[in-house]
């Protein structure tokens, strides 16, 4: 049984489409479960695989779509009696069993989700250095440029001399990945790559520029009819002040800045985030400001409008709130 889940699991991962694996590591009698059994989660909901009784199956199934939201693994005890003083260990989720069997079991699940993906715009020497080492922190990545081709982006998985090619418009990330676009045209069609990246939608995006090249790539693309709240998600310069210079250390820069945004704790990205203004709101997965009049994606909680950069973030918040306590806005209205 192993094999073929294992077999699963692998053409899963090929299509990068998200499955969580989940294992008994400790089972007391008279469940039915033994250490080692194993089941794939879909991201459907469909379960494969043998963890004991089918009564075990609902919560896993839970579980394991939350653990898809959030990105988390988590260790779950089934026990008849949730509330006994032994089961109340740290890190341990204890759900009720419903078998009449009287045993329990603990069950590890872990989300596998497709690699993270990266689009480059650019075929600047930043713009080359920032796939390689995208591609050795295991990303996926799009290299795209009019004259961009395979001798000069050796490590991308996609080369692409237009943004208007339709597979690299068309591929949305799957459910729980994250997308993020880095522009690196040094002023050679930054307007165009910019408005080509906002059609992705993506969590992240980082223009390689100067504040000042950046107002005047905002203001022709407002004239073109880009909506001002959609622009001011972009993170210029991209990457974290660390001092960067030449284009391996500004590549670093970047790379630094979507890891502290995948793992920072929401506090620590509120803490550096800058004063709420007027019509603004702050995501509180993130920590970016989100503009009230044209946020995309909201949701409600706790009698307030929580307003998200993407979709990524709401998705998050909404598996997890507990986990994201509203911040105080004192510009937010609504």
């Amino acid at each position: 049984m192993h094999a073929e889940l294992l077999q699963r699991a692998a053409e899963l991962a090929r299509r990068e489409e998200p499955f969580v694996l989940a294992v008994v590591v400790r089972r007391r009698p008279a469940s039915s479960a033994q250490p080692g059994d194993m089941a794939l989660v879909t991201a459907g909901g469909e379960f494969h695989g043998w963890l004991g009784g089918s009564c075990t199956q609902p919560t896993v199934i839970r579980e394991a779509q939350r653990a898809l939201l959030d990105g988390r693994p988590r260790l779950l005890a089934l026990t008849p009696d949730p509330t006994a003083a032994e089961w109340t260990r740290p890190g341990v989720a204890v759900f009720p069993m419903t078998c009449h069997s009287g045993g329990s079991v603990d069950i590890y699940i872990e989300p596998q989700l497709p690699a993270p993906r990266l689009v480059v715009f650019g075929l600047s020497p930043v713009a080359q250095a920032l796939t390689r080492v995208a591609h050795a922190m295991g990303y996926s990545v799009d290299a795209v440029d009019p004259a961009a081709d395979r001798a000069a982006f050796p490590e991308a998985d996609r080369v692409f001399t237009s943004p208007a090619e339709p597979l690299l418009r068309q591929r949305t990330p799957a459910k729980g990945a994250t997308l993020a676009v880095a522009i690196a045209t040094m002023g050679d069609g930054d307007d165009a790559a910019l408005a080509a990246a906002l059609d992705l939608e993506p969590g992240y995006i980082g223009l390689v520029a100067s504040r000042r090249r950046f107002a005047t790539v905002r203001d022709a693309l407002i004239a073109r009819g880009i909506p001002t709240a959609a622009l001011e998600r972009v993170k210029c310069p991209a990457g974290l002040d660390i001092g960067a210079h030449s284009p391996a250390e500004i590549a670093v820069s970047i790379m630094a800045e979507l890891v502290e945004r995948v793992h920072a704790k929401p506090e620590a990205a509120r803490s550096r985030a800058l004063p709420v203004a007027a019509g603004e709101a702050r995501d509180p997965v993130c920590g970016m400001m989100v503009t009230i009049a044209g946020a995309r994606h909201t949701a409600t909680h706790a009698g307030r409008t929580v307003y998200f950069c993407c979709g990524g973030c709401r998705e998050r918040f909404l598996a997890s709130p507990e986990s994201y306590p509203l911040p105080v806005e004192t510009g937010q209205q609504g």
